[in-house]
């Protein structure tokens, strides 16, 4: 073959290769281009009611808060991921940085879909905002990611540590089987067999489809002095009405976790069998500060009286912490500008003082022990004990 004709050859594949990877990346922002946020969330399926939370918060946030900042106007593109398939959340993700060239990612309703996108914001170089899912090591998955929420190591400790000290010796845990379950699983067990406890037996339950009923009997039948319990959001309410059924509180046995296990979304619904519940957690709809008093009354307002819990939180903070930084870094930064500009970051929040650790982008929070009572007939999350300014254990 005639060299010349493959030297021009090369030379057109070589042009046609570095076009279609231009293609890829996310193009230089200007000022004068929308500011677009891919949020990502469960709407559907059976984690829908952690997205209704977060969008309902991100939009409560943009309406308090306008939609044009430093001279850009921000541009929110939501998108259903159904919670269940993380090669769906990466799509998804890949589609919003290439099609809609959007400036930030955001949302993540549970731990293997957020672990499925942490490649596609490296590459990108986008910030990935994880406001809901809540294993401990995803930020060390990308340099882009910050996170919003919580982790489970960070909230457990104080649970662990409150049972040792009321008389609460013999402990059967009861966690679903997947990254946040595991590490509240882990911490617990470290805490509590710390201070003398004992573990008597840990029962693992599926993701997906759970029946608690075999499960529960099984802690029961352990004659234990507490059961611990963690499940993902929208999952407390089967478990409180199964621990009722099954008559573990009547044997003697106190139910204790956290804080998802009381969803302030789902404790109305669960009534009197989650009375006298504790729990430790980073939020409660009954935080007692002008900040969250506000906030309750302005979500239940635009929600048509849902009561906010956990994860709207997230979403919420999420957008200050993205607002602020772009504030800061100004209108025409780059993805790491942004990250740079979130870390070390502090606010007030409706949960209280937090920040963004700038070492390892994880929040640092206040933890609350709670205990559910009756208030004017409607069952709440009141606190009685507050840990500051608590870092993720394992960062």
């Amino acid at each position: 073959m005639n060299q010349t004709f493959v030297s021009a050859r090369r030379r057109i594949l070589q042009r046609f290769t570095a076009t279609v990877l231009l293609g890829l990346l996310p193009l230089a922002a200007s000022a004068a281009d929308p500011f677009k946020i891919g949020l990502i969330l469960p709407l559907t399926g059976p984690f829908a009611s952690t997205g209704k939370q977060i969008e309902a918060a991100v939009r409560l946030y943009m309406a308090k808060n306008g939609d044009t900042v430093a001279g850009r106007k921000v541009e929110l593109i939501v998108k259903d991921d159904t919670g269940l398939a993380p090669e769906t959340t990466k799509r998804i993700a890949q589609e919003l940085v290439v099609q809609e060239k959007i400036s930030v990612l955001a949302g993540f309703g549970l731990t293997p879909l957020a672990l499925a996108t942490a490649p596609v914001a490296t590459e990108a170089k986008v910030p990935m905002i994880v406001m809901s899912a809540a294993t401990g090591m995803i930020p060390t998955r990308s340099p882009f990611i910050v996170r919003t929420g919580f982790t489970l190591p960070q909230v457990t400790g104080p649970i662990a540590e409150w049972a040792s000290k009321n008389k609460i010796k013999r402990v059967v845990t009861m966690v679903t089987d997947y990254g946040p379950g595991l590490d509240a699983e882990r911490t617990f067990h470290t805490v509590f067999k710390a201070v003398g406890g004992e573990i008597v037996e840990a029962i693992r339950t599926p993701l997906r489809n759970p029946d608690y009923a075999p499960f529960l009997q099984r802690a029961k039948d352990a004659k234990p002095d507490a059961l611990f319990v963690f499940v993902p959001s929208g999952e407390g309410l089967a478990v409180m009405k199964q621990f009722d059924e099954r008559g573990l509180k009547q044997a003697g046995i106190r139910l204790i976790g956290t804080g998802d296990v009381t969803d302030d979304d789902l404790l109305e619904s669960m009534g009197a069998p989650a009375v006298g519940v504790v729990t430790s957690f980073h939020y409660s709809a009954a935080h007692d500060s002008p900040e969250n008093k506000a906030y309750v009354d302005s979500f239940m307002k635009a929600n048509n009286g849902m009561r906010p819990n956990f994860h709207s939180l997230g979403g919420y903070d999420g957008m200050h912490l993205i607002y602020e930084a772009l504030k800061k870094a100004g209108p025409n930064a780059t993805g790491e500008q942004l990250v740079e500009a979130m870390k070390g970051m502090k606010w007030m929040s409706p949960r209280g003082p937090m920040s963004i650790d700038p070492a390892t982008r994880q929040t640092i929070q206040n933890v609350y022990l709670r205990e559910v009572k009756m208030v004017d007939g409607k069952a709440w999350n009141i606190e009685f004990e507050t840990i500051e300014n608590v870092k993720d254990p394992g960062n």
